[in-house]
């Protein structure tokens, strides 16, 4: 009968977690400020763990909070906040204490709040460890496992390894707690697995030996699983409680198997140590109950120190024990007796069960008369709304018809004086810019004239007057003025047929180099000294594309010849691209002219917009270039990240043309 019975975790778990936590800060007390905070926030910090659930706590705690926040100590105010919850959790649980649920729920959120901001996540998940622990006390059990499954939830969205590492640890101390071995044993393992796999370092500083010694108790005991995970928990033992805890085991294992050397000697090391009593409070009565029995002690002496020993999983390691030592009568009074525990551990749990589930059933009901007290006032509510808005809706329409009917003739008299005003600012709008073009017309093509009439007489001179180098130079102004003043007619006329409707776009293939090499030649001479203008293509080879060569020459040459006229240093640069915008050839005339500002950038693609009014020309160049390319399907428009200097002007042509219509 030695493996029938489970180990029972309950006696284990029925040294609180406020026994642990103050046996660690008393140890933590010999060392040199452990939690690395401020030294005078520490001291008060030491005085108020020592004093919780007792009358001296706040003075000391409220010391604290008033330290760190002088010195700036954020992990000093965070720890005055887990004191805070750590206090109520404590006096909660206390005999006759009244109801504090909704004050350790406040401070159970303030605490991840404060934890949060101040980041330091391990005090976060702490509160959940300290509120399902003092629910389950409380014998709100359901109330616990769903602080442990929220605590869960939350650490698996966040990939945060460290609370899911800890809620693993929670559900194992439930699970044990209640002797739901099979739910214990998965969350064991689920534990040690998210250990092993985990790099987060608040994790790996963790002790992984506890999962293994509770693993352990999920299985019968002293059976080779029991016995295999005690050996795990042994070799990975990092901390004293760690080794303590594989003594103890280690000690009760070698009193079944009859060693009695290696009994003595994890018996003595389990008994001459001081937190034995963390490990289990009864255990120096199991083990001088088991020295009696493995001793051959009278039944009487071996019942007296037995009777003492409250924990199942000790009691099942002492009726194990006496059988596998020949003491069966010893071994069935053990028995009875966890069977009688087990069954007052079983109506005690069923009816902590019920009470919970009624307390939660009262709330549901008295949530849905709530709800339903709402409903039923939101509806008055909302039928008095209606009427209100009913009657306002009819005293308000007579005075609606009769505004409507005065804002009618009054929107038709500002409807009809803004077109007014509009159509004369666009009468006006249009004569300043007919009287602009007149003017600039008049200064453009006089401009022309009298260097062709001035240059033509000076070559009607008698000869001799003049060196035949200086006649060439003169036929040169002439030819090179009558080039401009034609170009300044063929503005006007590319104006005038886009707006009667007479231009057309011819598509046919055209080839990219030799457009961009005419334009050039079209337009070098009209280059100011000093400047140079050169043609950089991306790529050497030949490419052709159905456009309409003309205009885009054309548009090219009127690019080009804008740049000369900006430009009286440095050089003019046009470039093809087929790769800057896919799907596209990418013309760019780049200069180092005088530049034109960003907010002008789509000013300048108005009719008769000239920047510079002392430059020639006559404001069209740039609106033609917009209306061919619109037409075309392409775009013409100022690069306004350029800023090193001049402009760039860029032309995109589709190279698969659109559709296009006269």
């Amino acid at each position: 009968m030695k493996q029938l019975f489970q180990l029972s975790a309950g006696s284990l778990r029925a040294v609180s977690l406020a026994t642990l936590l103050l046996l660690s800060a008393l140890m933590a007390s010999a060392q040199n400020n452990p939690y690395e905070i401020d030294d005078i926030c520490y001291d008060y910090f030491s005085k108020a763990e020592l004093s919780v659930g007792t009358d001296a706590f706040q003075p000391y705690a409220d010391s604290l909070l008033q330290r760190a926040i002088i010195c700036g100590d954020r992990k000093a105010q965070t720890l005055f906040y887990v004191e805070k919850l750590k206090n109520l959790t404590r006096l909660g649980v206390k005999p006759g204490a009244p109801n504090m649920d909704a004050q350790v729920d406040a401070a159970h959120e303030e605490l991840k709040m404060v934890a949060e901001q101040m980041g330091y996540m391990q005090y976060f998940y702490y509160s959940y460890d300290l509120c399902q622990t003092y629910y389950f006390r409380r014998g709100m059990k359901l109330r616990a496992f769903s602080l442990t499954q929220e605590m869960q939830n939350i650490s698996i969205e966040r990939g945060d390894d460290y609370g899911t590492w800890m809620s693993y640890r929670f559900m194992i101390s439930l699970y044990l707690a209640m002797d739901d071995f099979v739910s214990a044993r998965k969350a064991a393992r689920m534990s040690i697995d998210t250990y092993y796999k985990s790099s987060d370092p608040l994790v790996r500083r963790q002790s992984i030996s506890r999962s293994y010694f509770d693993l352990a108790d999920t299985y019968p005991v002293f059976s080779d699983s029991m016995r295999l995970n005690v050996n795990n928990g042994f070799k990975t033992s990092k901390q004293h409680l760690d080794s303590l805890r594989a003594n103890y085991y280690m000690a009760v294992i070698h009193a079944f198997d009859d060693d009695k050397p290696k009994y003595h000697q994890c018996r003595d090391y389990c008994m001459t140590d001081p937190a034995l009593v963390v490990i289990s409070p009864s255990a120096h009565n199991m083990f001088n109950a088991i020295d009696a029995m493995i001793s051959n002690a009278d039944y009487d002496h071996v019942v007296s120190f037995s009777s003492q020993v409250a924990s199942l999983r000790e009691l099942k390691f002492m009726a194990n024990i006496a059988e596998a030592h020949m003491r069966q009568s010893l071994a069935f009074r053990l028995e009875k007796r966890i069977v009688k525990s087990l069954e007052a551990k079983l109506a005690s749990e069923d009816q902590l069960r019920i009470s919970e589930l009624n307390a939660q059933l009262d709330l549901n009901r008295l949530n849905a008369d709530l709800n339903e007290s709402e409903l039923h006032v939101a509806r008055v509510t909302r039928l008095l709304a209606v009427l209100i808005s009913v009657l306002l809706l009819l005293a308000l329409v007579f005075t609606i018809i009769q505004m409507r009917q005065l804002s009618r003739r009054k929107d038709k008299d500002e409807a009809m004086i803004a077109d007014l005003t509009a159509a004369n600012e666009k009468v006006r709008l249009a004569d300043a810019a007919k009287t602009r073009f007149v003017q600039n017309m008049s200064h453009e093509v006089r401009t022309p004239l009298n260097a062709i009439v001035g240059f033509s007489q000076l070559l009607s001179l008698p000869d001799g007057s003049f060196s035949p180098e200086e006649k060439d130079e003169f036929s040169g102004h002439i030819i090179n003025n009558t080039k401009m003043l034609t170009m300044l007619l063929d503005d006007i006329l590319n104006a005038s047929a886009m707006d009667s409707g007479k231009y057309r776009i011819s598509l046919e293939e055209g080839e990219m180099h030799f457009i961009c090499q005419a334009a050039i030649s079209s337009s070098e001479h009209r280059l100011q000294p000093g400047v140079t203008m050169t043609y950089e293509p991306e790529q050497e080879e030949p490419f052709n594309f159905v456009t309409d060569p003309r205009r885009v020459q054309q548009i090219l040459i009127n690019l080009l010849t804008n740049s000369c006229k900006h430009t009286i240093k440095g050089s003019i640069v046009l470039r093809s691209s087929l790769t800057q915008h896919p799907g596209m050839v990418t013309f760019t005339v780049t200069d180092t002219g005088s530049g034109v500002p960003a907010d002008k950038a789509e000013a300048i693609f108005d009719r008769f917009t000239k920047l510079n009014e002392f430059v020639q020309g006559t404001g069209l160049g740039l609106s033609i270039c917009r209306d061919i390319a619109t037409r075309m399907g392409a775009k013409v428009y100022l690069d306004t990240t350029y800023t090193e200097g001049g402009a760039r002007f860029v032309f995109e042509v589709p190279v698969t043309p659109p559709d296009i219509t006269d």
